[in-house]
């Protein structure tokens, strides 16, 4: 039977991985899922809620014999996995290089309005 602390604990380290891969400050993990938002696909949002349910059930001493084991084990080894995976150095490059592409398409466009404008003046 799985008790408060073990669930506890597994709730800590969905956490502390959260903190460290999304820089979000360490909360509840209801407030942690809210600000993580749509950078978490459905699947690992869902996981992440059986972690809340089980952690609430725990709490309480008749509800804590309703807590499947087996689907918390599996939904913190699915949700510990994903987190794993995300490295945090290719995310921040990605946004730099969308930032950068926006920028010279932005460039880009200015340049040949200017262009437009110089040939509809007469000047080119």
């Amino acid at each position: 039977m799985m008790d408060a602390k073990d669930i506890a604990g597994k709730v800590a380290a969905v956490q502390e991985l959260l903190t460290l891969k999304f820089g979000i400050k360490h909360a509840r993990l209801e407030k942690m899922l809210a600000r993580a938002g749509r950078r978490l696909p459905k699947r690992v949002q869902t996981q992440i809620r059986t972690l809340i349910a089980a952690e609430q059930q725990a709490g309480h001493p008749k509800l804590s014999r309703l807590v499947d084991e087996t689907a918390v084990r599996q939904a913190h080894d699915a949700v510990m996995a994903h987190l794993r995976e995300i490295d945090v150095a290719d995310r921040r490059k990605g946004k730099l290089l969308g930032l950068a592409g926006t920028v010279v398409f932005n460039l880009l466009l200015v340049v040949a309005a200017f262009v437009g404008w110089l040939w509809w003046r007469g000047y080119v």
